[in-house]
Parts: C-alpha cells; structure tokens; sequence
C-alpha cells in the first residue's frame, strides 16, 4: 500500500491542463502526490484496484460533464475528496452541480470550474491541520 499525501485523479487526458496547475503548487510545497488518469465510467474496475492500492491523505478529483469521479472516490474512502469541475458542454455548469450535489453521506468539497490551483491549495490546508491535530493530540 503506498500512500502519498495527494493523488490527483483525472477523469480523462483531455482534462490535464486542469491538473497540472495543481501539479504546480504542489510541487512548490514539497510533499509526495501522484496523477492518474482513471475514468469513473469507462474504468471503474481499475478505480476500485487504485483505491485499495493507493491510501492518498487527500484526493482532487478532477472531472468534467456529469463529473462522477469525485463522487465515487468519496463514497469509497474516509479522505477528504476535492472535485474541481471541468469546462466542457455547458462551460463547465454540468459538473460544478454535479460536485457540488453529492447526497448527504458522501461529503466531497468543490472548487471553481477549472481551478486546479484552488484545489491543491485546499488540500495543502487540510493536511496543515492534519498537521497542528497531531501536534494537539501529542501523536
């Protein structure tokens, strides 16, 4: 089992110029992540496999239209998940509400429709305070 800090999920090739402005700030603050491309729909098999292997601190899902793989991740794993919709059809509206609309139990914060840079500064916020908590608790 190998466990980055982040691992960014990409929904399809067309949608890495959205990640690699995470990429970016990421790598800027040193910590450990990793970038697939694993579609929701198309390979959900695979998905299943990268989600038992991989144990990230924080995922950033990206995706765009109906924006499924945000969602899917989060109902499989207890780590904060982080949509970022992507713009396609209808300028990217399609999945900001398809992030943003997760059902209660399946919680998955959403940034601005193509905002990878966003995301990778929210995740680097969570795992801050993953950070300070451990420092609290003495761990």
């Amino acid at each position: 089992m190998y466990q980055p800090d982040v691992a960014i999920l990409v929904g399809a090739t067309s949608d890495m110029h959205v990640a690699e402005k995470a990429i970016e700030v990421i790598k800027d603050a040193g910590i450990t992540y990793e970038v697939e491309v694993i579609s929701a729909h198309r390979d959900p098999i695979r998905l299943d496999e990268y989600l038992r292997e991989v144990r990230a601190k924080v995922y950033i899902a990206i995706a765009g239209l109906s924006a499924a793989l945000p969602g899917i991740i989060a109902s499989k794993t207890n780590a904060p998940v982080i949509g970022v919709p992507v713009s396609s059809k209808l300028s990217g509206l399609d999945a900001l509400l398809s992030i943003a609309q997760m059902p209660a139990g399946v919680p998955v914060a959403s940034v601005g429709i193509d905002n990878g840079k966003n995301a990778a500064l929210l995740a680097l916020r969570i795992l801050q305070v993953n950070v300070e908590v451990n420092k609290v608790l003495d761990l």
